[in-house]
Formats: structure tokens, sequence, C-alpha cells
């Protein structure tokens, strides 16, 4: 008799929630690398004015931008799914419904600080 074979990511559908724990993962890490980005501007301010031009000439281009629009997308999701965590501690939003419609809560929430705070300081 054959062993079963279990469910390979063409088949399975992860549910979003486990799909938002993931993505708090890679948020983490492009924290990370925007905050190095924020060592890099403060290191070329201190050092000569060419370095600082060559940065700021990024960050004012379309791919800077997009970079800076992406590094706040991902603060404003790592941002709310911490608040999510904070209330499963508490032990609240563990039912079935309730972890879907937060999911979507969560996104739409990310979503909104971040072109809010885009608009704002553009």
């Amino acid at each position: 008799m054959p062993r079963p074979l279990s469910p390979h990511l063409q088949i399975y559908r992860l549910p979003l929630t486990a799909l938002l724990s993931i993505t708090h993962r890679i948020t983490g890490v492009a924290l990370v690398m925007g905050w190095l980005v924020t060592v890099a501007v403060v290191v070329a301010v201190a050092g000569d004015g060419t370095a600082y031009e060559a940065i700021q000439d990024f960050l004012t281009g379309t791919l800077g931008q997009a970079f800076l629009l992406l590094w706040l997308l991902a603060l404003f999701l790592h941002l709310c799914h911490g608040v999510r965590h904070l209330l499963w501690d508490v032990l609240l939003g563990f039912d079935r419904e309730r972890l879907n419609r937060d999911s979507v809560i969560e996104l739409a929430a990310a979503l909104g600080l971040a072109l809010s705070t885009w608009l704002w300081l553009g």
C-alpha cells in the first residue's frame, strides 16, 4: 500500500493568518535593511558633501522613492501585526471568524497608515 502524500504548496493554500506570520518575519528583515540606509545617511552627513549628495540623489529618484514607500509599508505591517500579537497575548481573537476578519483589518490598517503617512510627508 503506498504511503499518503502530504499536500504541497500547489495544492494547499495557506490561511491569511499564516501568510501574515511569514510576512511579519520578512518585514522585520526589511526594517533592518532600512535602518542600515538610515545609518548610511547619518555617516554621509558626518562626512563630506559628495556622499550625502549621492544618497540624496538616490532617495529622491524613482527607485529610492519606491524603496522608501516599501520600507514604510513594511514598518506599518510589522507594527500592526505586533499589535495583533499583543492582543493574542491577552487571549483575544483566536476564534476562526475573528482570525480571518482581523487579518483583513490588519492589512487594511497597515496600508491605510502607510499611504496616509506617505501623502502627509510628500
